[in-house]
Formats: C-alpha cells, sequence, structure tokens
C-alpha cells in the first residue's frame, strides 16, 4: 500500500505546504483535486482603466531605487502599489494575511484576500519559489471551495515574486486546478494584468 505524503493526523498550515516541498500532483490528489498546466483563457475588460500609465511609471522608478532581494521590498514596491490602485478603482478593500480555518489540514493565512459581489481574488507572495509557491496557492485555492458556498463559478488564485504573475484557477465543477503557463512581468505588461484584474473581481465575462 502506497503511503500518503500527508499524515491524516498532523495539522498542517499553508504555509507548510511551501516548506515541504512535495510533488504538487500528489499533493492534490490527497485532497481529490487535479492540476493541468496549461494558458489560461482569463477574463479581460475592455473599459478605460484609470491611472495604468502613470502606475506602469511609478513601478518602473521604484525598481531603480529600491533593493528588491527581500520579499517584504517586492511586496511593498511592487505588489501593494498594484493592489492600492485596483482597489481605489473599484472601491473594495484588501484584505492583508486574511486567517482561513477550513480544516487542521487547510488552514493559514491568506497574503492578500478580496472580494467584491462574490467574485473574488487570492494573491500569495513568495520572493523567488514560485513553483512551490504555486503549490501553497493551490492549497489555498482547495480551502476556499470547502470554505464557500456551492457555486459555478471558478476562483482564481495568482503567486507573484513582485515582476511577475501568475495565475491559477479552480474548476468547482471538475475539481481541477489550472496552472497557467503564462508569467505577466511588471511593469511592462501592467496593464493587461489590471484588465484581468478587473475583469475578475467585476465578473465580466469578456475575454
Amino acid at each position: 500500500m502506497k503511503r500518503s505524503i500527508i499524515d491524516p493526523n498532523r495539522s498542517y498550515s499553508f504555509r507548510d505546504y511551501f516548506e515541504m516541498n512535495v510533488p504538487i500532483d500528489e499533493l492534490l490528489a490527497y485532497f481529490g483535486y487535479t492540476r493541468q498546466s496549461q494558458a489560461c483563457s482569463l477574463p479581460r475588460t475592455h473599459h478605460e482603466i484609470a491611472r495604468f500609465a502613470l502606475l506602469k511609471e511609478q513601478l518602473a522608478e521604484n525598481m531603480l531605487y529600491v533593493d528588491l532581494t527581500g520579499e517584504a521590498a517586492r511586496r511593498e514596491v511592487l505588489i501593494a502599489p498594484i493592489l492600492l490602485s485596483l482597489a481605489r478603482d473599484l472601491k473594495i478593500k484588501i484584505h492583508i494575511e486574511y486567517p482561513l480555518h477550513v480544516t487542521h489540514q487547510l488552514k493559514g493565512k491568506i497574503d492578500y484576500y478580496l472580494n467584491q459581489a462574490n467574485n473574488l481574488l487570492i494573491i500569495e507572495a513568495k520572493h523567488d519559489d514560485m513553483t512551490r509557491g504555486f503549490t501553497q496557492l493551490a492549497v489555498e485555492l482547495i480551502a476556499l471551495d470547502q470554505w464557500l458556498d456551492d457555486d459555478v463559478r471558478p476562483l482564481y488564485g495568482i503567486i507573484t515574486i513582485g515582476d511577475g504573475w501568475r495565475f491559477g484557477v479552480l474548476d468547482r465543477v471538475k475539481k481541477q486546478i489550472i496552472q497557467d503557463t503564462r508569467l505577466y512581468a511588471i511593469p511592462t505588461e501592467i496593464e493587461e494584468l489590471l484588465r484581468i484584474l478587473i475583469a475578475i473581481l467585476t465578473g465580466e465575462e469578456t475575454s
């Protein structure tokens, strides 16, 4: 009999899954989910985006004057300005270090949690490891899937190291997490990233 990579009697936090460095597909299978790596068809707003040009200039300037070798610096200089601009435009709140407890193995804090009219987005910020960071993000999406009311709409998440953003999408019907193969570079692709973020949070179906 194959031994599980997870001890069913042990308590785990979201951060523990990042530290474990286990095969992501085996981990998701433990919770009853699968993963597919492919290009995601993400919604995009076609409406005018206020301030994106100024934000792009601000981010590029920030990168000139701040040493971005630490996770805290990347959060403050690259991630926070983008989310604050998004929050101002959509008039929504950003929940930082959002606590979530579903089971003894699905619990912890989500770095950034945003929701509006039942459309939500979670963001996990990491210093330099996108692979293990995505594993943690996937577990957080599973926790949300089990925490929220039943709904057929997908759940969206992002793993970011500040200058690179990658999406994950959980299909709640198929119990499958799609890992986007595309990485959005910041600040060069800030407009496209914002168009996707706005469409997700406002529920736009355009793509």
